[in-house]
């Protein structure tokens, strides 16, 4: 069964995280084509615009974490726009056996995106698309995700935000809980996914809520592009560089 949004909100958090892996792993076949489907390819075109951004943020030879990969396609734009070493981690193995299948140029490795294993200050960007609403606590997430993050290094987040036109707003909300989960559940074979996806956006932080939890968390320099007029948002933030005290610096963790 899929998560409808009271349960999300209610659900016990190592409930909520096995029941949201169950049901990446049902639908994982047909991820791809509902994304591009149900977007009229939209999604391609924002991944292009994450990885056009960040590869203005960092060098071209930088360590990229790709945080809640899915099947890849961001981590491939990013590796085929900026270059350098990219990384992407999930939590469902069946979505990353689909990702491993499109490259061998880029490592996937399973994990837990609210545990990294990976040791502080490991890499010069982390992004995450579409993932960080699936996760049990936001600002933990973010934290970790912060952790791995070298100083001076940047945070962009790909995510369904709030439209602020109230007349798409409308038009948009029709679209995600009348249309959707009945169109999503005939090609993925699980109305019960595509209901939890509409639930689980509406109840996420607005853009101005995201940017005041990145803050919270202990980035810099935030700022958010809305997409396709709301519809998604990139934002982007700065984990601060470490404080010099003489010759010393001081861990900004």
């Amino acid at each position: 069964m899929g998560l409808t949004g009271s349960e999300a909100k209610t659900a016990k958090p190592a409930d909520h995280a096995v029941r949201v892996r169950e049901m990446f792993a049902r639908i994982a076949g047909r991820y791809d084509l509902l994304n591009h489907l149900l977007s009229a390819n939209t999604d391609k075109r924002w991944r292009r615009i994450v990885a056009t951004k960040l590869g203005r943020a960092i060098a071209r030879d930088s360590r990229v974490l790709d945080v809640a990969c899915g099947t890849g396609d961001l981590s491939i734009q990013i590796f085929e726009t900026i270059g350098g070493r990219v990384v992407g981690l999930d939590f469902c193995r069946p979505m990353l056996d689909i990702a491993r299948r499109k490259t061998d140029q880029i490592p996937f490795v399973e994990g837990d995106a609210l545990e990294l294993p990976f040791a502080d200050e490991t890499f010069d960007a982390v992004t995450i698309a579409f993932g960080l609403r699936n996760l049990t606590d936001t600002a933990q997430g973010l934290s970790e995700l912060r952790r791995v993050i070298k100083a001076g290094g940047w945070l962009a987040i790909l995510e369904f935000s709030k439209p602020k036109s109230p007349a798409f707003r409308r038009l948009y909300e029709f679209y995600f809980r009348r249309l959707l989960p009945p169109l999503g559940g005939l090609v993925s074979g699980s109305q019960s996914a595509y209901q939890y996806l509409p639930d689980s956006v509406l109840l996420f932080p607005d853009q101005a809520g995201l940017a005041g939890l990145m803050r919270d968390a202990g980035f810099t320099a935030v700022e958010w592009q809305n997409l396709t007029a709301g519809v998604a948002a990139i934002h982007m933030g700065q984990r601060a560089a470490k404080p010099v005290v003489g010759n010393e610096e001081l861990g900004s963790r």
